[in-house]
């Protein structure tokens, strides 16, 4: 199958295969007489594969260590295992930090008057004039 139908089937877009290959995440695909890219099912099923890691948040060196794991028929699942619990530890700080920042953000809203006149309370926190007063 050509690339757009490679695409549609994967989820992925037709640059983001042409990258995935580029960067040596996938093996290229091969040239039909055309010379256009030639896709199988297998290329289309690691296509899907790399499609879903993303989705869930593995950034592309994950994802190649997981396509690893999946072309080798003698790996130890406590692999993968390992690769999502890393992961799923890296995203609850990410949502931690998340929360903070929006705490401190509706911090700084609750304290400016946010009425006609020049003083804001969000500007002078911003320039450090409110340091030691709840600053971040």
């Amino acid at each position: 199958m050509n690339i757009s139908e490679a695409a549609r089937r994967s989820g992925l877009s037709a640059k983001t295969i042409r990258y995935y290959e580029d960067i040596d995440l996938i093996a290229p695909a091969a040239r039909g007489d055309n010379g256009y890219r030639q896709y199988d099912s297998k290329a289309v099923e690691e296509l899907h594969f790399l499609a879903r890691a993303r989705e869930v948040g593995f950034d592309l060196l994950e994802c190649r260590q997981l396509l690893e794991l999946q072309r080798d028929r003698r790996r130890q699942s406590r692999h993968a295992r390992q690769l999502v619990l890393e992961k799923s530890q890296q995203l609850q700080t990410r949502i931690e930090q998340l929360v903070a920042m929006q705490n401190v953000l509706q911090a700084m809203a609750d304290r400016c008057k946010g009425d006609e006149g020049p003083e804001c309370a969000i500007l002078e926190d911003l320039a450090g004039a409110s340091e030691g007063e709840g600053g971040v």
